[in-house]
């Protein structure tokens, strides 16, 4: 079984100790890649990736290592502590470089039968916009299965957490850790992930894009295939 986590800071703050004690309890074998550090580009609007394909992205490349990780992996585990009620900027630098990959374009085969989980953890208030800002990319690139875990630790590092929240954080986690094992191997989408590849597929039939409407109907997936 395979990890993969995205940590939105470079720095080891609340945030990263969840996602990466997480990442032990599943166990197997675990990456981790800290945001703006082993990538931190902007996106650039150029549209290539849409109109040409990924790889005439500026930074396909350098994003390469992330994104061949991420298409290994059995889990995706994106982790973000709250920035004025939202994913870091780091984040969401990343997740824009992904947009060819969401259903309405070209989305990854693989996606659709892994396990996907965002993370993070705020002083206060932002818990829920935040993971929204990170789920949002796990459905529309057709992750499986979506877990959110989000905590106002009252506390702007870890050492300050007390130990109730700790305890509280250490029971959730390892609840966590075993459901996700115990459905590796067996994930399908759910209704509305499939509803949305439904509606995708017609589209897709007679797609503005010629390259997206390629990739589909070379799949198989505007006729009786599907990827899951």
């Amino acid at each position: 079984m395979k990890t993969v986590i995205i940590h939105g800071q470079s720095h080891k703050g609340s945030t990263y100790h969840i996602a990466h004690a997480l990442g032990e309890k599943i166990g197997g074998e675990c990456r981790e890649f800290f945001l703006p550090r082993d990538f931190g580009k902007f996106c650039v609007g150029c549209n290539r990736c849409f109109m040409e394909g990924e790889e005439k992205c500026p930074h396909y490349e350098e994003l390469l290592p992330i994104t061949r990780a991420m298409d290994e992996a059995d889990v995706i585990i994106l982790a973000s502590p709250v920035y004025v009620f939202h994913a870091t900027g780091a984040m969401k630098a990343f997740l824009d470089h992904y947009g060819y990959r969401w259903m309405v374009h070209r989305p990854e085969e693989s996606m659709f039968c892994k396990q996907g989980v965002c993370i993070c953890t705020a002083a206060g208030a932002g818990v829920r916009s935040t993971n929204k800002d990170m789920a949002d990319s796990l459905f529309f690139w057709g992750v499986g299965k979506i877990y959110r875990f989000g905590k106002g630790v009252a506390a702007v590092e870890w050492k300050g957490v007390d130990e109730k929240k700790r305890a509280s954080i250490e029971r959730a986690t390892t609840s966590l850790a075993r459901r996700i094992v115990r459905r590796y191997g067996k994930i399908k989408p759910g209704l509305k992930t499939r509803i949305f590849f439904w509606a995708m597929r017609l589209a897709q039939r007679n797609g503005f894009n010629e390259k997206d409407a390629m990739y589909w109907k070379e799949k198989g997936w505007t006729g009786n295939k599907r990827p899951w």
